[in-house]
């Protein structure tokens, strides 16, 4: 005895399931390339500088596509409106927001998920610890410093505080 209509109802839904997980997955692709993709950034640096290339290779470990040009950042911080208070050995431009100094990754990726009416983030000067300043050469010292969140007039507010017993984290 055979059931044609079982065989048939099988096959129709075998069909129905494999139609609908190879759409699934093809209307993914394009999410997926997107999220995997590094995002752009663009710094000014003095072509001398060891503590700037090493900023610039932590942004690049965490997921960031850096174009660096290596022609200092003093005529750039002040192109882009950020205090010379606020200034540091290295400018960077990521997603319509000024980055100065060294910043962590991870603070940035915050900065553009939170999306702020804000010019960007500065670490003022170069505080050991910091990305950029940190590891065996500065005997793995830790000074305390604060990530500012820089308004368009100027001003500032604390968008993350580092202590000694902190360190930034990889965000990848």
């Amino acid at each position: 005895m055979t059931y044609p209509t079982t065989t048939t109802s099988t096959s129709s839904r075998r069909t129905w399931l494999t139609t609908s997980v190879t759409l699934l997955a093809a209307s993914a692709l394009p999410f997926a390339a997107t999220a995997a993709a590094p995002t752009p950034l663009e710094v000014w640096k003095d072509p001398n500088c060891g503590c700037c290339q090493d900023w610039v290779d932590h942004m690049q470990a965490n997921g960031f596509a850096v174009k660096v040009h290596a022609t200092g950042n003093n005529a750039v911080r002040a192109r882009l409106g950020l205090p010379q208070k606020l200034g540091s050995c290295h400018t960077a431009l990521v997603g319509g927001y000024v980055v100065e100094g060294h910043v962590p990754a991870s603070d940035v990726r915050a900065l553009l998920q939170q999306k702020p009416k804000a010019l960007g983030l500065a670490v003022p000067g170069m505080p050991v610890g910091s990305p950029g300043m940190d590891g065996a050469v500065y005997g793995d010292r830790r000074d305390p410093y604060d990530v500012l969140l820089v308004a368009r007039d100027g001003s500032t507010r604390v968008f993350k505080s580092y202590n000694t017993s902190s360190k930034p984290k990889a965000t990848s």
